[in-house]
């Protein structure tokens, strides 16, 4: 009989076998986790006396989980989420938040909105931990199944457990070398122009260039890069426009000159969403609230 009990499991092996199975791999396991490549083999092989299962097996150059080990992920996830409320008091300090944080994001989004939070973050919440995941096109399970703890994004999810919050409105611009041409003034310079735009994998466009095809307003799009940091480079010295979010203009696009774009656009609106799990939590509601405070501004 295993010398073990349920009182020997704690967060950190709570934690260690979500990190194996999420990077497969104990080397990036620890690097995650900030521990050494032995620490985790020891706490793996504590944490497969407590389970009698061999929790991950060789496969190729690499490991994978066991049946019972996806089992108990999904119990982990659901126990740390636990421990968390139990930690949580109403006295919350951001300046003790010890933990890492997963928001999900796309390139828009993390040059316009995470760099303030994270210089925020230092100051006030010096231990915490901001880890960001590309966010595509959101969906239900990220927030439900725990992947990340928030999302930005223009796209919020429909379902009954998923929280919204509209950070700001933007509106688009056409970009483009000064150096090199003028600006588009009308509909005709506009559609004669060549393009450079965002498609996002797999084969996904910007919402604008789908809305503006739908209404019979064509482009000739010569460069296609999977996200607006990619844009100055093909746009700077040449004639190329490109018609982005305007608030890139203070971040990935200030070297550029801008105007309106000469054919009707819809808005853009930009979302926070977060699992109704996690909306009366002090530590996450505080974070909440800084990301709000952080947004460049909150209609326009």
């Amino acid at each position: 009989m295993s010398k073990f009990d349920y009182s020997d499991v704690d967060g950190r092996l709570l934690k260690l076998l979500l990190a194996v199975i999420e990077t497969g791999s104990v080397t990036r396991a620890a690097e995650r986790l900030g521990v050494t490549q032995s620490a985790v083999s020891h706490l793996l092989d504590k944490l497969r006396a407590i389970t009698g299962d061999p929790l991950f097996v060789k496969s190729g150059r690499g490991i994978v989980a066991t049946a019972h080990a996806k089992q108990l992920a999904v119990q982990a996830h659901e126990l740390l989420i636990s421990m968390e409320r139990f930690a949580a008091s109403s006295t919350f300090d951001p300046a003790n938040w010890d933990a890492t944080f997963t928001i999900a994001a796309n390139d828009f989004q993390c040059d316009v909105l995470l760099p303030p939070l994270v210089k925020r973050l230092s100051a006030l919440a010096p231990k915490l931990r901001l880890r960001v995941i590309p966010s595509g096109i959101p969906s239900l399970e990220m927030l439900r199944d725990e992947h990340c703890q928030l999302v930005i994004s223009p796209r919020p999810p429909d379902g009954s457990d998923i929280m919204q919050k509209r950070l700001f409105n933007d509106v688009y611009h056409v970009f483009y070398d000064a150096k090199e041409r003028g600006a588009p003034k009308t509909k005709v310079e506009y559609l004669q122009a060549k393009h450079v735009t965002v498609v996002y994998a797999p084969n996904r466009p910007l919402d604008l260039d789908a809305w503006l095809l739908k209404r019979g307003v064509e482009r000739q799009f010569m460069v296609m890069v999977p996200g607006f940091a990619a844009v100055p480079s093909f746009i700077r010295g040449s004639d190329r426009l490109a018609t982005a979010p305007s608030l890139l203009q203070g971040y990935l696009l200030q070297d550029f000159a801008s105007c309106k774009v000469p054919v009707p656009c819809p808005p853009i609106p930009m979302y926070m969403i977060w699992h109704k799990r996690h909306h009366l939590n002090p530590a996450h509601r505080w974070l909440r609230q800084a990301l709000e405070d952080q947004t460049p501004y909150r209609s326009r």
